[in-house]
């Protein structure tokens, strides 16, 4: 089945069996950048959405050599610019030796293909280079099953033009060949493969939520990392759980979910999740695609929400992030906004501006400054989801006392004659398998 080939790290296109690109001796893509700008959008607006997606263009291993911006009331139905500026946009492409367009917005299958075959080159959209990110990015069997979907789901109404060398089925004497033939045969390949990956992701589904099970039977609550890519939430993650992900100043750096017992001294344990960051126009494939994963948003007591202090679309990323936690309907969840990497803020007055406007907790996950205040504030959260009890347990019981201790947090402690009288702040799930021992 031939299809629109992919960016890779180093532009070849080819991809292993994993979804990864393979290293080759090709030369990257040299891309141009292209945008329209609408009456309800300022022309800043539009110059930060292309920084960010020539951002995601090197991600892939691509070369920006230029950009094009286009004032028009609305997209055009057949090329999505305006004729003339297709004209300008291939002539401007050819001077640079490009050989691929990419428009920062989402464009129709019947849009892709006008502009191909106008401009003589492959054209992609936003939502096609994440997808070739992901696809470079996803590690996991899980990970790449995800994103396998999305780009089935994305490609499945642009087969049409496909198999432009041969005939296809026209509507009039003469034009029935065996092209349609194989659109058809190709269309049915990938329906019975979405049928099958959403098959294997309704099984990771089931087993993520039995792993969400055995947590909350472990008494644990659960704090997830939300934000939006590249804010720093695996950074923080390590620092706060002593574990050692990979973590790179670069967009979805890291794709795959994490989950990791944080026990930091003077704060209650908890589990603290990591998910897939976001991003301003995220393709709803990918949300779609990505349910399973984000499902662990569901489960979570606290949400942390990891914003780049020093990003000067902060207040566009934040607002990103909020819409989509919305849409997953978390709004109203128990939450911190995390003012990360204040290390790389030079004007003082400006982080107490931002900590006055958000309410945050400035901190540098790189270098542990601000980590004590937000253990408090995390702590502040969690408290009232663990009552006060008083219990006194026998000393035949170990088990009982050990689990107070691992699962709670004892405030304090006598040693009587009869056993152990404690003050402990339990979860109210497991209150219920020391209610022998609960003094009034």
């Amino acid at each position: 089945m031939s299809r629109p080939r992919p960016i890779g790290p180093n532009g070849s296109g080819r991809t292993n069996g994993a979804g990864r690109t393979a290293a080759t001796a090709v030369p990257p893509e040299r891309v141009v950048l292209a945008a329209l700008k609408v009456p309800s959008q300022s022309r800043w607006e539009v110059r930060e959405s292309l920084d960010e997606l020539a951002r995601l263009a090197e991600a892939a291993g691509a070369v920006v050599v230029d950009r094009v911006i286009q004032e028009r009331p609305a997209p055009t139905p057949a090329l999505y610019f305006g004729r003339g500026k297709a004209d300008l946009i291939g002539e401007l492409a050819r001077s640079r030796d490009a050989n691929l367009l990419i428009c920062d917005d989402a464009l129709s299958p019947v849009q892709e293909r006008n502009l191909t075959q106008a401009l003589g080159f492959r054209v992609i959209d936003r939502t096609a280079l994440i997808l070739d990110i992901f696809a470079q990015r996803a590690r996991t069997s899980e990970g790449q099953l995800q994103v396998e979907l999305a780009q089935l789901s994305y490609l499945l109404p642009r087969l049409v033009g496909q198999w432009s060398h041969l005939e296809r089925l026209g509507g009039g004497i003469g034009t029935r060949g065996p092209g349609e033939t194989q659109l058809e045969s190709d269309r049915r390949v990938i329906r019975r493969r979405l049928l099958r990956v959403r098959a294997e992701l309704n099984r990771v589904r089931v087993h993520r939520r039995v792993q969400r099970e055995r947590r909350s039977r472990a008494g644990l609550p659960v704090v997830a990392l939300v934000g939006y890519t590249n804010a720093g939430k695996t950074t923080l993650l390590n620092r706060l759980t002593g574990a050692a992900f990979r973590v790179a100043d670069e967009l979805f750096a890291t794709l795959d979910p994490a989950a990791r017992l944080c026990a930091a001294p003077g704060c209650q344990p908890f589990i603290l999740t990591d998910t897939v960051g976001f991003i301003r126009k995220l393709p709803p494939q990918l949300v779609a695609a990505f349910r399973a994963t984000l499902e662990e948003l569901d489960e979570a007591d606290v949400l942390l929400h990891v914003v780049d202090a020093s990003a000067p679309q902060l207040a566009e990323h934040m607002a990103a992030v909020e819409a989509l936690v919305g849409e997953l309907g978390l709004r109203g969840r128990p939450s911190i906004v995390v003012l990360n990497k204040i290390d790389r803020l030079e004007d003082p007055r400006e982080l107490e501006a931002l900590v006055e406007r958000s309410g945050g907790v400035p901190l540098s996950a790189v270098g542990g400054g601000g980590v004590p205040e937000l253990l408090s504030r995390i702590e502040g959260l969690l408290r009232p989801l663990a009552p006060l009890v008083r219990l006194r347990i026998p000393y035949a019981n170990g088990g009982a006392l050990a689990l107070c201790y691992a699962r709670g947090r004892v405030l304090a402690r006598s040693d009587e004659p009869s056993g152990v009288r404690l003050d402990v702040e339990l979860p109210p799930h497991l209150i219920t398998a020391v209610a022998a021992y609960r003094v009034s």
